[in-house]
């Protein structure tokens, strides 16, 4: 028998977030998975970041998380989404060289003193006198633990579908966490399905790359984590190509053998990143579809289609993918799939990732209903977190909507569930203009630092760049005639004025080397460029505050666990419905519930006070 503080129990992007932070913490704990030697395995696409799920990644980095180092440790493709728009929607993105990564991964979680990493599956969550225990594994061994993370990923009750062919599991070739998912199911948890999938592995030697169109990495020197030194690793490009009407019609001749179409599979899968089956039914106007031919690593020849996730027969897919310009001679090294898992409704779970049923539960990833590596690493964060914080009787990391995209997502998932995988999008977030990838840093640091997350080498980091962003601001501060600016290039109208540099820079004809000359040699350029973007946007943020006052004021007041809704008058039928599901815990939080009314919230307002006085 062995006692921790935390047992987190899951090896994958949340798994291994959550054991890191609640060791930061302080908590004695052990991480659990089938494989050790699969810690931190990229189990879908090579690629981390994206649009709304950088901002994730960013924002775990602040943290001193692990996901955005390792990400640069095995970058071999950079690329900035959405450059042509404004920051606050820009995405970074890297292709990672799926070994390195895990690789990476591994070697950050062995920096973590009090952190053990244990191999077994767990068979039995314990549970004495309501509360978490600890775990029972399979083999019989008891590790007894004051709080549990169950970080499962797609393996709990796993089932792989491709064609006609059916196996228990959560990755191929990889066993499905089956005791695990029929014990939560007898313990009366609210447990659905969910779907996701992946496309065929391609053998990139087979490819006509001269057919195809080249995306290069950005030459902008950028990186995920302020705290790489770089990019050491060589630069790939991938390749665009896109299907054809030959390859809809493939695809349809084969959806009458797809579990998609037949039936077997009943779950709903991503909305936003659909199988291909689904979007030729769906979308049968388009003449095609995109597909990003991403390399899977430096010393492989796969390469990972994006675009096309799919769960057709072998045979079909073989004609699919020869049926693509560029690919005629391609041969797929692995066939794509569906998975089929378990989840629990995330209604379950308070802001803290906890299981108000279980104390001592807390979930992360896939288990709470969401899809992807960024999502999962920022559960796992969270949810590490305030295990720690549970066993450990200190104060817990509760992230709201203004904070962070971080807080957006476990907002969402409390309180509105999910009626399919749920990805992060910055359309998701209302106060993205102060939410962005480039200021997560800023954002986050004294969040992270009072909540004991940061180590040495990030605290020091921090501390140089509080002091180099005091230096900057005064000099944003400094005043320049309307004069002087002109001068210097200003394309500005003689109105005889004299502003700040941060005043000059929300006018479209001046420059920031027209204002301060020398910045750009002297000043590090991830912090000038989120200066002059906190500049330009500061009308708008400054309104923007107004709305963030009004919505902590209403986090304040308070509305009872087992408020009665049905008793308010005036609320309709639906607007019961929807706030008994979600059971928010503040007014605030009932005014995000989906469907809520400006009438309902005032009249659960009024009902709330009656009830108070």
């Amino acid at each position: 028998m062995s006692f921790f503080d935390v047992i987190v129990v899951g090896g994958g992007h949340a798994g291994t977030e959550a054991a890191a932070a609640a060791a930061r913490r302080g908590a004695r704990t052990a991480l659990l998975s089938f494989d050790l030697a699969k810690l931190g395995a990229m189990s879908c696409n090579p690629a981390i970041g994206g649009l709304g799920k950088g901002h994730i990644v960013r924002e775990v980095d602040a943290f001193d998380g692990l996901i955005a180092r390792a990400a640069d440790a095995a970058a071999i493709h950079y690329r900035m989404l959405n450059r042509s728009k404004g920051a606050a929607v820009q995405g970074p993105r890297v292709q990672a060289d799926r070994v390195r990564y895990a690789a990476a991964i591994q070697a950050m979680l062995r920096t973590h003193s009090g952190l053990t990493l244990v191999e077994g599956e767990a068979e039995q969550l314990l549970v004495e006198q309501g509360s978490v225990a600890g775990l029972l594994l399979a083999d019989g061994t008891r590790l007894d633990a004051r709080a549990v993370v169950l970080a499962t990923g797609t393996f709990l009750g796993g089932r792989i579908f491709r064609g006609e062919d059916r196996e228990e599991g959560g990755r191929v070739g990889e066993r499905a966490a089956t005791a695990m998912g029929v014990q939560l199911r007898e313990l009366g948890l609210p447990m659905a399905r969910l779907k996701t999938g992946t496309p065929p592995r391609l053998d990139g030697r087979t490819i006509d790359w001269a057919a195809l169109d080249e995306q290069p990495s950005d030459s902008d020197p950028w990186t995920m984590s302020p705290m790489s030194e770089g990019r050491g690793l060589p630069q790939l490009f991938c390749a665009v190509t896109r299907t054809t009407e030959a390859t809809h019609a493939i695809i349809r001749g084969g959806l009458d053998r797809s579990p998609l179409f037949s039936g077997a599979i009943g779950a709903p899968g991503p909305r936003y990143c659909p199988s291909i089956e689904d979007k030729v039914h769906r979308f049968g106007d388009r003449d095609g579809h995109q597909i990003f031919l991403e390399p899977e690593g430096l010393d492989t020849p796969l390469v990972y289609p994006n675009g096309i996730s799919t769960s057709l027969p072998v045979d079909v897919q073989d004609a699919m993918i020869r049926s693509i310009p560029g690919l005629e001679r391609t041969r797929i090294v692995t066939p794509g799939y569906a998975v089929e898992y378990d989840h629990i409704d995330p209604r379950a779970l308070d802001p803290r990732l906890a299981l108000g049923a279980i104390p001592g539960l807390f979930c992360a990833g896939q288990i709470n209903g969401t899809t992807g590596y960024e999502e999962a690493a920022g559960q796992g964060l969270v949810a590490g977190a305030n295990a720690a914080a549970h066993a450990c009787d200190v104060a817990p990391l509760i992230l709201d909507r203004a904070s962070s995209y971080l807080g957006v997502m476990v907002d969402d998932l409390v309180l509105q569930g999910v009626s399919e995988p749920y990805r992060m999008l910055t359309a998701r977030a209302e106060y993205r203009l102060t939410l962005r990838a480039d200021n997560a840093q800023t954002r986050l640091t004294a969040i992270a630092d009072a909540a004991g997350l940061l180590g040495k080498e990030r605290q020091a980091w921090n501390a140089a760049r509080a002091q180099a962003r005091a230096d900057l601001n005064q000099r944003f501060d400094m005043r320049l005639s309307v004069t002087t600016v002109a001068a210097r290039g200003g394309q500005v109208a003689q109105d005889g004025a004299v502003r700040s540099v941060r005043e000059w820079l929300r006018f479209p004809g001046v420059a920031l080397d027209q204002l301060l000359p020398d910045a750009s040699e002297t000043i590090d350029p991830a912090l000038l460029a989120e200066a002059v973007e906190d500049a330009r946007y500061a009308p708008y943020i400054e309104r923007q505050q107004l709305e963030l006052a009004e919505m902590r004021a209403n986090d304040h007041i308070r509305l009872a666990e087992d408020f009665a809704y049905a008793a308010v008058p005036g609320l309709s039928a639906e607007m019961v419905q929807r706030l008994s599901s979600a059971r928010p815990t503040t007014l605030g939080a009932a005014s995000r519930v989906r469907g809520v009314t400006p009438a309902a919230l005032a009249a659960v307002l009024v009902h709330a006070r009656k009830a108070a006085a």
